[in-house]
């Protein structure tokens, strides 16, 4: 794959990829889940996470510089270790589960969660559950795993940041630091083991950045329009439904 041998359908699918990447990252949540399938449809599962990543770390670059100083470091300490663990353990798992497989199990976990999310939105969690170490574990472990194999973390951290009551702006900002941080851990594994990050691939992500912060512009803009409370349900809502599309 190389930036001459691109189609024009090719460029608009890449084009639509990074606007929708760019719009998730500016706070739009869960808009990246549906530009996941879109890519991997026109580029191929592992092919196309290697030409996702920088997209998503440049991404990741123009969110944390607008919502930097709302990132909560408590949350993000207690996520990155076990994190860093699952991105680990889903460089060899990557060989051997399947796309369709995996984006199953994903969905699978994160349904879970949202129906965990949904009860603690009615009925109220045990403050002690949300608290515990373990749980962020979990999530953070599930997290780094999802990743790696398939750009699918969205929806678990989504669920597991509804569930610490963040307010709409320490919410984007907590997880435009994390997913900066998982992602350039990523990168290395994705540049000498899959060989998936290439000097043509990293050529096709320098072409789509205008497109990229164009979209962080439209997710900036878009979120101050929503409501804090509306912004929950908002998340929950693009959650299941960037879930449900991992099923196909």
């Amino acid at each position: 794959m190389s930036i001459d041998t691109l189609s024009w359908s090719n460029w608009l699918w890449l084009m639509l990829g990074a606007l929708l990447f760019g719009m998730a990252k500016g706070g739009v949540s869960g808009l990246g889940m549906l530009a996941v399938p879109i890519m991997a449809a026109i580029f191929g599962g592992k092919a196309s996470s290697g030409l996702i990543l920088p997209m998503l770390i440049i991404a990741d670059v123009f969110a944390v510089a607008y919502y930097n100083r709302h990132a909560q470091w408590a949350y993000i300490k207690k996520l990155l270790p076990a994190a860093f663990l699952g991105i680990v353990l889903g460089i060899p798992a990557g060989y051997y589960v399947s796309d369709h497989t995996f984006k199953v199990m994903i969905a699978i976990i994160v349904f879970a969660s949202l129906a965990l999310m949904l009860w603690q939105e009615w009925k109220g969690l045990a403050g002690r559950w949300v608290s515990n170490p373990l749980f962020s574990a979990t999530f953070g472990l599930l997290g780094g795993f999802s990743t790696m194999i398939g750009n699918a973390a969205g929806p678990i951290m989504n669920v597991y940041l509804l569930s610490t009551h963040l307010s709409k702006t320490h919410f984007i900002g907590t997880a435009a630091w994390y997913f900066l941080l998982v992602n350039l851990f990523k990168l290395p594994f994705h540049l000498f083991i899959w060989k998936t990050v290439t000097p043509d691939s990293l050529l096709i992500n320098l072409a789509a950045l205008p497109v990229i912060a164009l979209g962080i512009f439209l997710g900036i803009r878009i979120v101050d329009l929503i409501p804090e409370k509306a912004f929950r349900y908002f998340i929950l809502i693009i959650t299941f439904i960037a879930s449900v599309r991992l099923l196909w």
